[in-house]
């Protein structure tokens, strides 16, 4: 084995024959999505409570130290994850929108994508748990709950203009489309997190994939325009 090949890979040469190392800043980018994908599978499988940031540092192979010079704390850690499956997750939702279909009809293909997501990623849920028990994990700084809110309204920004258009073409009463997303995001999670705790799912007594769309309807119905009166 020759010196050049020790280690694996030989260096990049540039056209002057010296070899190209990577930049300090793309290093730095590497070695912090490195981070980010090692927390999310920890987060994801043992939760916010038990996930050991020692097993992050070795899964990542950098220093505990190392780590801490990215994220000044577990909870940003844990918010910097959520930041980047939420990204995803909102380009995904979004997609679900189109215009060949009624706004009745939009609203029932983007509730159904939203209830299909978390039952089969249910991981997600319970990490979702914690940015709203900061006296459990402790203070979360103030500017990355704001960089979480703001994908949060993303998403239901893109299901209160459904419902907006909606009201303009008359498929739905007057109403204020913010408020009824926000309607239908709580009703969507207490649903599904329903499916998480045992007591729940048997006070529910039916499958939650039929209670989740009787009260998707439910909603839709009460959004139906009023009907004409006869002259």
């Amino acid at each position: 084995m020759t010196a050049g090949s020790a280690g694996g890979r030989r260096p990049q040469r540039g056209s002057s024959g010296a070899a190209v190392r990577p930049r300090r800043s793309e290093k730095k980018a590497l070695c912090r999505a490195r981070i980010l994908e090692s927390a999310r599978v920890v987060f994801f499988r043992d939760g916010f409570m038990t996930a050991n940031l020692d097993e992050v540092a070795e899964r990542a192979e950098v220093a505990k130290g190392t780590l801490y010079r990215y994220f000044e704390s577990k909870a940003d850690l844990y918010v910097a994850v959520l930041s980047q499956d939420g990204r995803l997750f909102e380009d995904r939702l979004r997609a679900t929108v189109t215009g060949d279909v009624a706004p009745p009809e939009q609203v029932r293909r983007t509730a159904r994508f939203y209830f299909e997501h978390w039952i089969r990623n249910r991981e997600y849920f319970p990490i979702f748990w914690a940015l709203e028990n900061q006296a459990v994990i402790g203070e979360i700084p103030p500017v990355v709950v704001e960089e979480v809110t703001k994908l949060w309204e993303g998403c239901l920004r893109i299901l209160a203009d459904v419902i907006a258009g909606g009201v303009r073409d008359g498929s739905f009463r007057d109403c204020d489309s913010w408020e009824v997303a926000n309607i239908l995001w709580t009703l969507a999670n207490g649903l599904i997190q329903s499916e998480h705790a045992p007591s729940r799912r048997r006070l529910r007594r039916r499958r939650l994939d039929r209670v989740f769309d009787d009260a998707i309807e439910l909603v839709l119905r009460g959004l139906a325009p009023p009907a004409k009166s006869r002259a």
